[in-house]
């Protein structure tokens, strides 16, 4: 593996980690064309990709990817061998199955909150991820695996996020379910609706009034004239 196609790798994947949180192990949904191109290029997936992007992958895909395989018989046989191989992701089309395509898109919707790769050969595909911000594609180039640049939506995302702008709306459900778990909208509530109560009197109105002291040597106008009175009976 090149150095600079590492670099270049390791340069996206820090982008993706600390913009839109994406963790090992990471999810990577393939397609039928990458399948089929990762087995005509005679690429291991499952070897190589952990090491290109840096971390645990997990590959997987879903159940309309193996159907659409199936229905174009022996041509894509050994892209459907490989695909059944990943893990089967659930998406909404059990009873009716659509293309690959149709069902890869619905897994990224409402801003990707399972934090899928997508890995296309598909032109079509690939332009319609690119209009979805916070979600990487993979394609094979010349006998490789490339990790493709952000995409401007991605970026303009990014920068309306660092502006307080914008906020996801799983984030935002993520910061409600944090907040109730911890008590915190509780106490909020509570903050709110406290109101700050009338004050007491000060206590210092309420000291009792000190005592004038006499001047030594000095006796009250009242006993000197019980002892005047006391003094003219004798």
């Amino acid at each position: 593996m090149g150095v600079k196609r590492q670099k270049h790798a390791k340069k996206i994947m820090g982008f993706y980690r600390h913009s839109f949180q994406f963790r090992e192990p990471f999810q990577v949904l393939l397609d039928g064309t990458f399948c089929q191109a990762a087995l005509r290029n005679k690429i291991q997936i499952r070897e190589q990709l952990p090491g290109y992007l840096g971390g645990a992958a997990q590959l997987c895909t879903t159940r309309c990817v193996i159907k659409e395989l199936e229905s174009l018989g022996k041509a894509l046989y050994g892209a459907k061998l490989i695909a059944q191989r990943f893990q089967v992701r659930n998406c909404s089309h059990h009873k009716d199955p659509v293309s690959g395509s149709t069902c890869l898109l619905s897994m990224i919707e409402d801003g990707n909150p399972h934090h899928f790769f997508i890995a296309t050969q598909d032109q079509d595909l690939s332009n319609k991820v690119k209009k979805k911000p916070g979600v990487p594609l993979l394609f094979i180039i010349q006998n490789t695996m490339v990790l493709d640049k952000p995409s401007p939506k991605s970026l303009a995302f990014v920068q309306k996020l660092q502006t307080n702008q914008l906020v996801p709306e799983y984030q935002k459900q993520s910061i409600v379910e944090l907040k109730e778990k911890e008590g915190l909208a509780k106490q909020e509530g509570e903050k709110r609706r406290k109101r700050k109560r009338a004050g007491g009197p000060n206590p210092l109105s309420c000291l009792k009034k000190k005592k004038k002291k006499t001047p030594e040597g000095q006796e009250p106008s009242a006993e000197k004239k019980k002892r005047r009175k006391r003094k003219r009976n004798r």
